[in-house]
């Protein structure tokens, strides 16, 4: 029964969203000061900037630099639009406060380690699979001695697509019947595990960053297809689902 979990990092094992958040949060405070005296509202800000933020996610990946770079591009589309003058003051305030969430503490979901730990005991090989620039995310890893579980079978990738997935499945020679593709991303790690043949954990979170959701329903899945609601629930899911999957005498 041993399997192999390919875990995401980023709202899987730690805690990232939130702080995008709570950055995203000062940024709206600081444009509508700017931009609410011509009529525009906070949420009319917060929209076009999940706009242009999902687009360039789409072009360039998970680059460091295009979060900061959505901040710019959504200050320069509204001071085109209201004719309010721009300032290179203001600009690199706000490429500042984007590039700021790259520098807030790394924290892990509760029971990260727990649940790690269960699963190698359980017998099952541990792998990381995850998007963005390398020495961000290994900055996480290291901080949080990821390496203990996942020893040398980390990926971390600019685009996690299918592509990128199926590239991981092959050249690591794992057995799609027996792999498991872990993460809160709809867009990131269900579709493309389901497209890739293997079995997927959907940890559902609220307030999910809008480029995880897909508009229209997953595919049928060839193996597993799990929505638990916490990381700590993982191990008992996939133990249930083999047990329930065995031939019966």
């Amino acid at each position: 029964m041993k399997q192999t979990l390919l875990f995401d990092l980023d709202d899987t094992l730690v805690h990232c969203n939130k702080y995008f958040l709570q950055v995203l949060d000062q940024f709206a405070d600081r444009m509508t000061t700017w931009f609410g005296p011509y009529g525009i509202q906070r949420q009319e800000i917060l929209d076009k900037h999940t706009e242009i933020d999902i687009a360039g996610v789409q072009v360039h990946g998970f680059k460091s630099d295009h979060f900061p770079q959505s901040f710019v591009d959504t200050y320069l589309y509204f001071s085109s639009l209201t004719g309010r003058r721009t300032s290179p003051v203001e600009i690199d305030g706000l490429y500042r406060l984007g590039r700021s969430v790259y520098e807030l503490d790394v924290e892990p979901y509760p029971h990260m380690d727990e649940t790690l730990e269960h699963l190698i005991r359980e017998g099952h090989e541990l792998h990381l699979y995850t998007g963005g620039e390398t020495y961000i995310q290994w900055n996480k890893i290291e901080r949080l001695q990821l390496q203990r579980y996942f020893e040398d079978r980390i990926y971390v990738r600019q685009h996690k697509n299918t592509d990128t997935l199926e590239q991981i499945l092959r050249e690591n020679g794992l057995e799609r019947s027996s792999t498991w593709m872990i993460g809160n991303s709809l867009r990131t790690d269900v579709l493309p595990a389901l497209q890739c043949g293997i079995h997927s954990v959907y940890l559902k979170h609220e307030n999910e960053w809008t480029f995880n959701l897909v508009p229209n329903e997953t595919p049928p899945a060839a193996g597993a297809f799990l929505t638990l609601r916490s990381l700590v629930e993982v191990p008992v899911a996939i133990r249930t689902y083999l047990l329930q999957d065995m031939p019966k005498k």
